[in-house]
């Protein structure tokens, strides 16, 4: 009996390949979060057993990154403890055609923000579903929020055009908890004209942390798709 290779998950190992064999002997790493980056750590960490890579450190966005790099033993590092970081691998929920993102899906997008944007290249990595003509069309976008302020913030992101929901626990009752201990609003728009603007408007409300909108932050998106049944990686111009 053969077991079908699913093409979705073979593309995002592509991908995830891809970004991986990218990252040079020596480098600071960003490690980002979900499932196709959890791809390229994995190789990364391939990499590192082989001797094909030599001598690099990770700089892990979140609590599941941080498992799987010490998993596939990659060591890590701190932002404390190095002066730049020269690449960062991360996937995106959304992608404009000026390489902008909304990010946060996995509630990590805060942490992921300092890291990306303090590599000198960021590579995104993406399947052609999150590809979309303007940022919001398919995705909501989250913002980090404390506790405390949920209710005010919600009604300034409704005088925005915003509909905020409180992002629910999945297999656990109450609401999603960041790793910094906050919560998470998914604001839908109807849509998100200039991204960079709104970017700042948020992030100016007391007692959001951060949002999704990540604006001219990437150099390189890696996007995987299925091509007559086979998994292929392009870059996106």
């Amino acid at each position: 009996m053969t077991t079908e290779i699913d093409p979705v998950k073979l593309m995002k190992q592509q991908v995830g390949k891809a970004a991986a064999d990218r990252v040079q002997s020596g480098s600071i790493v960003g490690l980002g979060t979900g499932s196709t980056t959890a791809y390229a750590i994995q190789f990364l960490g391939d990499r590192l057993k082989s001797g094909s890579l030599t001598d690099i450190k990770g700089i892990p966005t979140s609590f599941q990154a941080s498992v799987l790099a010490k998993q596939y033993g990659i060591p890590l590092t701190t932002l404390d403890d190095v002066d730049a970081i020269d690449i960062a691998i991360d996937g995106a929920d959304e992608v404009d055609p000026q390489k902008n993102l909304i990010k946060g899906g996995g509630a990590a997008h805060t942490r992921e923000k300092i890291v990306d944007g303090l590599a000198t290249e960021f590579i995104v990595v993406v399947d052609s579903s999150k590809l979309v003509d303007r940022l919001g069309s398919t995705f909501p976008l989250p913002i980090e929020v404390l506790p405390i302020a949920i209710t005010p913030v919600s009604k300034a992101i409704a005088q925005l055009g915003g509909k905020p929901e409180l992002r629910m626990g999945v297999k656990k009752d109450g609401p999603v908890i960041t790793d910094q201990g906050n919560m998470i609003l998914d604001a839908t728009f109807e849509q998100i004209s200039n991204p960079a603007e709104l970017e700042k408007t948020l992030n100016n409300i007391p007692g959001i942390l951060d949002n999704g909108l990540f604006v001219g932050l990437a150099n390189v998106v890696l996007i995987g798709e299925i091509k007559d049944g086979e998994p292929i990686v392009r870059e996106m111009e």
